[in-house]
């Protein structure tokens, strides 16, 4: 019941925010009402940006459409950082933001996919994972820094690296099989550009 009296006002803190963060999961949620046992669920966790004050909040839900995050983030005016998933597409008011981190582990699943001698002797997933930590170091340096100043570091010493790195996946499309992990990395990266890129545009 008391938890009942908090989450609410919590929401209310988190909706206030300009950043936020999104992600969902799946969940087997055992001996619910009117469902099998085994019937996949999900929970939806959203989350306050480093400026905000620490909230996360869980929402539980039966699928993954993307009515749950249009209906719990009503009244969100800014950017929403998240995978690819399309169902935080078309939210009202909010600009969507994507993730390095998820880009980042597509090559690192496809540096391990490979057989050891070529994981060994520098693969392009490896050359991928290169570029991405450059510019995951330069935010290290970053996080103590003003918006402004961020805005500007970014765009002086990231911006560079950020499209030498779209040129090099453009470079890699032509000889990629799309189903293989490297192929599956590169596209997400190509498809997810604009969102990937929108980091340059607000410190």
């Amino acid at each position: 019941e008391w938890l009942g009296l908090i989450y609410p006002r919590l929401k209310q803190k988190l909706l206030e925010q300009e950043i936020l963060h999104a992600d969902e999961t799946t969940l087997q949620v055992l001996k619910e009402p009117g469902r099998a046992a085994e019937s996949q669920s999900y929970m939806w966790l959203y989350r306050t940006g480093s400026l905000g004050p620490p909230i996360v909040l869980y929402e539980y839900q039966q699928t993954r459409s993307g009515e749950h995050p249009r209906n719990f983030l009503k009244g969100l005016q800014g950017y929403l950082h998240a995978d690819g998933y399309a169902g935080y597409h078309n939210i009202p008011d909010v600009t969507l933001c994507g993730c390095w981190a998820h880009l980042r582990r597509k090559f690192d699943e496809a540096l391990k996919g490979l057989p050891p001698k070529k994981r060994a002797s520098g693969s392009r997933a490896q050359e991928a994972l290169n570029r991405i930590n450059r510019l995951f170091a330069i935010e290290r340096e970053l996080k103590r820094c003003t918006p402004e100043e961020r805005l500007e570091i970014r765009n002086l010493k990231g911006r560079p690296i950020v499209e030498e790195f779209r040129k090099w996946l453009d470079d890699m499309l032509p000889g990629i099989l799309p189903k293989s992990l490297f192929g599956i990395a590169v596209n997400y990266g190509r498809n997810q550009w604009p969102k990937l890129v929108r980091f340059l545009e607000d410190g």
